[in-house]
């Protein structure tokens, strides 16, 4: 007589991707209950998260998932990560090709993490190219990042474990922000993952927070006027030319992408319209970056100005946090060669 599958069992929609991505690691089964079962109007699974779950299915083979009635309960019997494989998912040339259905209010970096996390575990590269009318490029109000910040502050990261990071490549092919009530985008984004580890390397992190010595970014515009990043740019600047004279801001404007209505071929409207900002500060210390993300709101209402002093004033934040995390009574800035002292939390405006 076979024993009962022994599940790890939780509740609840929080950390859904993570739970499914350490499931497939480890091979062990989970068993979630309790999906928003206190909602009345929209009980069990988002459309993002059973997006998720195909993604994840195209990537794996032999994952099996069952769904309730409802979509309030959930069971995940974990396969082998292929990777784009032709044949197992994979299209011509490789690349698995995955469309975000319209509903999406999810920026595209919350499926590009957890594929991150288990591309070097996979048997083959990992190519995916997000299409469709629900892909989001810039930051959202939901709390995910933008894939500039993705590339610039996550990416690297994996240069810690061993993993080049010239072997890892994210290509924005369209820009686009959140739709009318943050939803859906239209932006297409290729990642391109060529690295395969064993086993990681150990990780030994700098416990020493350092000095900022740069700070980097990308205004970026979509079917919006291309002035709206220079008035970005210059209100950073303002905040941050007293602390750090090192900054680079690039920008970025793309036209909005069309998005079919109805699925007529004659039917179609400019989608994911708007602007936002993504800041890096670089550290002397290796390894040591902070990030800061802002868009502008779906709703409108906000001038680029506004959108530049936030974001500069959230990067000061971060810092201030990180350095009294680490407890040490370092600069915070390096000005030629002369420390700031006393860097504080900013407040966000």
């Amino acid at each position: 007589m076979a024993s009962p599958t022994e599940y790890l069992r939780f509740t609840g929609h929080r950390s859904f991707t993570h739970r499914l991505v350490l499931s497939t690691l480890t091979g062990r089964p989970i068993h979630i209950s309790k999906i928003r079962s206190t909602s009345p109007t929209s009980p069990g699974l988002a459309a993002h998260e059973i997006s998720f779950l195909r993604l994840l299915e195209a990537v794996t083979n032999g994952s099996t998932m069952q769904i309730s009635y409802t979509g309030a309960t959930m069971t995940f019997h974990p396969g082998l990560i292929t990777g784009s494989q032709e044949g197992f998912g994979a299209g011509e040339g490789g690349v698995i090709e995955h469309s975000l259905p319209e509903s999406c209010i999810r920026g595209v970096t919350y499926f590009l993490l957890p594929i991150c996390l288990l591309a070097p575990f996979a048997k083959t590269h990992m190519n995916v190219r997000f299409t469709g009318p629900g892909v989001i490029t810039s930051a959202t109000e939901t709390g995910d990042i933008s894939v500039d910040t993705f590339r610039t502050a996550i990416l690297p990261l994996f240069g810690l474990f061993g993993i080049p990071p010239t072997r890892i490549e994210l290509r924005i092919l369209n820009r686009s922000c959140p739709g009318p009530g943050g939803k859906g985008g239209g932006g297409v984004v290729e990642l391109r993952f060529a690295s395969q580890v064993r086993l990681p390397k150990t990780l030994h992190l700098n416990r020493s927070a350092g000095r900022v010595r740069r700070v980097r970014g990308v205004a970026y515009s979509t079917g919006v006027s291309a002035s709206n990043n220079a008035r970005m740019i210059h209100a950073v600047r303002e905040v941050l030319n007293p602390l750090v004279p090192d900054i680079h801001i690039a920008s970025q404007y793309d036209q909005a992408p069309l998005v079919d209505i109805g699925g007529k071929s004659t039917g179609k409207r400019r989608k994911g319209i708007g602007f936002g900002l993504s800041l890096v500060a670089e550290s002397s210390s290796p390894g040591v970056i902070y990030s800061a993300d802002l868009p502008a709101p779906a709703d409108g209402g906000v001038v680029p100005e506004d959108i530049g002093r936030r974001c500069a004033y959230q990067l000061l934040e971060i810092i201030a946090q990180g350095v009294r995390h680490h407890s040490l009574r370092e600069h915070c800035f390096d000005i030629d060669g002369h420390g700031l002292r006393g860097c504080r939390p900013v407040a966000r405006q």
